[in-house]
This record gives structure tokens, C-alpha cells and sequence, in this order.
């Protein structure tokens, strides 16, 4: 079964984020996603707006980059969101842009290292377990959440090296491939992933005004292993109404109940 789900791209402004989450909901789109572009607006303070002004709608964030934040800060956030929300929320981590990374002083000499034991210690953290570890970027000394949430929401990676994929595959819930990815590109990604059954992949597929052609492309991502399709419109199409009507025609189309 193929979820759908439409970007509210960083371009959005912050105080258009709630009419746009409402409108979503209201249509019977069953995921909106958000980016954590520098410098837009902020990923969890989106995703947080979104949750409390919907009632149904479904919030995947893609992705928190790594090299901003704490481990233990991003999972306070990620558990205070879980339990609000329960079984609402999907976070995808990525390495972040690495000029951007630069810009701000947060850029890593390996980000794979980095991705590896924030990955590691969110997923202990979110779990309940008290963590304690000393490794190149991340250090914690008996931390444990007081509120980890009942349901834990999956944790995906952004990802498109090799290495990253692989990382993926052993240690998230799903992966996040760009709309930059073709469909052989997905298979190839998959094979690189190498994760279980159950494992999530989500691709973002530029939307056009044609229907048919957005059919047939959704239909080439399914077959090469998509099990997410996350319609992502052009930064200059800040009116949403088409897109969500879109994904919604699409839902039933794939096997999707609709939902209202």
C-alpha cells in the first residue's frame, strides 16, 4: 500500500502554515511534509503548528540536519511531539547541506560518523532507555527521558551516497530519497538500503498540472520500490488547493481508502 503526502515547502511563510495544514486536513490529504531549509522556518516549531491545528492529517518532517541540534534537545522535542500527537509524526534526519552547515559553524568532518551515533542515541532515547556514550560527536552521561513517547514515531534518514544508504537500511525506519532521483536511481538506492520488509521509502515527485503525466510517474515510482510519494510543487506554486486535490485523487487510485 502507497501513502501520499504533499510538501508545504520552507517558501511558505510561517503565519500562512495553518490555513494551509487546515486546507490539507479539510481535503483528505493523508500526509503533509516539511523541509528544514536554512534559512526558513524550523522544523519541529512547523511540525508542532501543523499537529495542534489539525485534527487527522499525518506530519513527516524530511529532515532535522543532524549538525544543528543536540541529540538529547531533539529528542525532548521529537517525544513531546510523539506523545501529543500519538502516531501522527515521522522524522527524517539528514546530514544537512554542508555550506549551510559551514555558514552557521555547525559543519562536521565526517557526517556520516555524526549521523551514526545521533541516530544510535535518538532511537535509545525515544525508546525510554538511559543512554550513556562517548563518541566523536555525541557525549551522554546517563541521560534518560522522563516522558518518552508510548508510541515512538519512526525515525527515517535523508540520504543519497552509497554509504548513507547503507546506514539507512541498518539503522532507520525508512529513507528519504529527493525528487532529483529517478526511478532506476530508487532501484538502485534500494538495493543499497537493504532494509527489511517493512522498511519505509520515501520519494519526493515534482507534481505537474497534468494529471495523466503525475499518474504515470507515480505508477514508475511505485514499481521501483516506492512505498511514499510525497508530491512536492515548484516554489512559485504557494497555492496549495490543486496539489492536495491531486494527492487525494490519488489515494483511492492506489488502493488508499480516502480520508475524510
Amino acid at each position: 500500500m502507497t501513502r501520499f503526502g504533499v510538501v508545504l515547502r520552507p517558501e511558505l511563510p510561517p503565519e500562512s502554515v495553518v490555513e494551509a495544514a487546515r486546507a490539507a486536513d479539510s481535503a483528505g490529504v493523508d500526509e503533509v511534509w516539511l523541509w528544514e531549509d536554512c534559512f526558513f522556518s524550523g522544523g519541529i516549531a512547523t511540525a508542532a503548528t501543523v499537529l495542534a491545528s489539525t485534527d487527522r492529517v499525518n506530519v513527516g518532517i524530511g529532515v532535522l540536519p543532524t549538525p544543528l541540534r543536540n541529540v538529547a534537545a531533539t529528542a525532548m522535542e521529537v517525544a513531546t511531539l510523539a506523545r501529543l500527537h500519538p502516531g501522527r509524526l515521522r522524522v527524517g534526519l539528514g546530514h544537512g547541506v554542508q555550506s549551510w552547515m559551514g555558514q552557521v559553524g555547525a559543519r562536521v568532518n565526517s557526517p556520516l560518523t555524526l549521523m551514526r551515533e545521533q541516530m544510535a542515541a535518538l532511537t535509545s532515547l525515544l525508546a525510554g532507555e538511559t543512554v550513556t556514550v562517548q563518541g566523536r560527536y555525541v557525549s551522554l552521561d546517563n541521560v534518560r527521558l522522563d516522558w518518552p513517547p508510548s508510541i515512538q514515531p519512526p525515525i527515517l534518514v535523508g540520504a543519497t551516497g552509497p554509504k548513507t544508504l547503507a546506514l539507512s537500511g541498518e539503522m532507520s525506519a525508512g529513507t528519504i530519497l529527493t525528487s532529483e532521483t529517478n526511478p532506476e536511481q530508487t532501484r538502485n538506492a534500494l538495493d543499497k538500503i537493504a532494509g527489511g520488509p517493512d522498511h519505509d521509502l520515501v520519494v519526493y515527485l515534482s507534481c505537474t498540472t497534468d494529471s495523466d503525466s503525475t499518474v504515470d510517474n507515480v505508477r514508475r515510482w511505485i514499481d521501483a520500490g516506492a512505498s511514499t510519494i510525497v508530491l512536492e510543487p515548484a516554489a512559485d506554486r504557494l497555492d496549495l488547493s490543486e496539489i492536495f486535490a491531486r494527492a487525494v485523487e490519488l489515494q483511492p487510485l492506489f488502493g488508499i481508502p480516502q480520508a475524510r
